[in-house]
């Protein structure tokens, strides 16, 4: 079998080896709660279009597909974000930074202690700071 060499081929390689190296731990329940919990997408608000699950810290900087570094994401914003960070993605686009940190930050914390008293584990919230 040839290995495929395009551009495409080589960054799917290296993307599913960055998600192999990492424990993702995110349930399809607690996927299910974060979208109910923003309503829509956590950077515009967009509500009519479907969401993508789009990592707060990107995976190439570290970040993990897990219930406190998960936010819902449109299409657009889940593509322009790439893997930047997300306060100065937020800032080019001039969209609300200290509403979003303070939503996140709340809404993670909600679902931590949900899914804590629901039996499942419970992962590290950062503190506010």
């Amino acid at each position: 079998m040839a290995v495929a060499r395009t551009r495409k081929a080589r960054a799917a390689r290296r993307r599913k080896r960055r998600m192999d190296s990492v424990e993702h731990d995110l349930t399809d329940a607690q996927w299910t709660a974060i979208q109910a919990a923003w309503g829509g997408c956590a950077y515009c608000g967009a509500v009519d279009s479907p969401l993508q699950r789009d990592c707060v810290l990107p995976l190439s900087r570290g970040g993990r597909y897990t219930l406190d570094n998960i936010a819902p994401a449109c299409r657009s914003c889940n593509a322009s974000k790439c893997n930047d960070e997300v306060t100065g993605w937020l800032r080019r686009k001039r969209l609300d930074e200290s509403a979003f940190l303070l939503r996140h930050r709340q809404i993670t914390a909600a679902l931590v202690q949900r899914f804590a008293v629901e039996g499942g584990s419970r992962p590290a919230v950062p503190e506010a700071g």
